[in-house]
């Protein structure tokens, strides 16, 4: 069986239409149809009944559509799960975390456990929150380390993937500062819509907010005028002058030493943060497994 017929599979019984389906699949519309006769020769049922319009599936149809996508999701998962295998009594880590952590957390953190990080291959991957996670999911590194919060829990934390906190932080709503020494934006400034820098649907810090302080914020007068991924981009379009931004206080601690973000809100709009290491379901290997129960005996 080819897996690409998994997938052509799929996108007929989402569109009930081959000329459509084949179009969304980039081929023509006779060789779509051979692929999906040969998946259904391979099973020996018919999947679609062709006599109505839009194509339906058969019983057998749709019994096969509550199966496909977890074919999918395990053969997506082999490669991460043969490095498992062939690493177990290796050296090498592999690790993702969110770009902000990355930058400041995780250096210092790993420092601490420099008996089991600096002994074999350590490989980072940097990344969205979405993109580290769908590389833990997959076996392709075997820890993530991300924010959280209680009020957002991750997909990860609701498919029951262990984890543990390593660290805390906060997100602050910070401005440039303005020629009087106050900060340039506020959030409870009067005369005008306080600009706001907002993370992307896609951003774990995005979703944080969401859940935790939107509802009070729709109360005030606001104006998203920036969205980008990266508290990273949002603290320069801050620095200068562009708005108000949520940052994690671990990113701009020394911007606010310095002055160059000032707090643009009091301490209610904060929104504590636990930094949390999430490991992998499958096995470990040797390394990888020290490391966890050192950073687990740390907490």
């Amino acid at each position: 069986m080819n897996i690409s017929w998994l997938e052509d599979f799929l996108v007929l019984a989402s569109v009930g239409n081959f000329s459509r389906a084949a179009e969304d699949r980039h081929m023509t519309q006779p060789a779509f149809g051979r692929r999906v006769r040969a998946l259904e020769e391979w099973l020996g049922v018919e999947l679609f009944d062709r006599s109505t319009q839009p194509v339906l599936l058969t019983e057998a149809g749709q019994w096969f559509l509550g199966v496909a996508p977890d074919l999918l999701a395990d053969i997506a998962r082999l490669p991460g799960t043969a490095r498992v295998v062939a690493e177990n009594h290796s050296k090498s880590l592999r690790l993702a975390a969110t770009h902000a952590l990355s930058l400041t957390f995780m250096p210092g953190w790993l420092r601490r456990f420099e008996d089991h990080t600096m002994a074999g291959n350590l490989h980072l991957e940097s990344d969205m929150f979405h993109r580290c996670e769908a590389l833990l999911t997959q076996n392709k590194v075997q820890f993530m380390l991300c924010h959280a919060h209680a009020q957002a829990p991750s997909p990860l934390q609701q498919q029951g993937y262990e984890s543990i906190c390593v660290g805390k932080d906060v997100l602050l709503p910070v401005s440039s500062m303005g020629p009087n020494g106050q900060p340039l934006h506020r959030l409870d400034q009067r005369t005008k819509a306080a600009p706001l820098l907002v993370y992307s649907a896609e951003s774990g810090l995005g979703n944080i907010l969401h859940k935790t302080i939107d509802s009070e914020l729709a109360e005030l007068q606001t104006q998203a005028v920036f969205t980008a991924h990266l508290a990273s981009v949002l603290r320069t379009m801050a620095i200068e002058g562009r708005g108000i931004a949520w940052l994690p206080r671990s990113l701009i601690s020394e911007d606010l030493a310095s002055c160059k973000l000032v707090p643009a809100g009091d301490m209610r709009w904060n929104v504590e943060l636990e930094i949390r290491l999430f490991r992998a379901q499958s096995q470990l290997g040797r390394a990888a497994e020290a490391l966890w129960q050192a950073a687990v005996q740390s907490v």
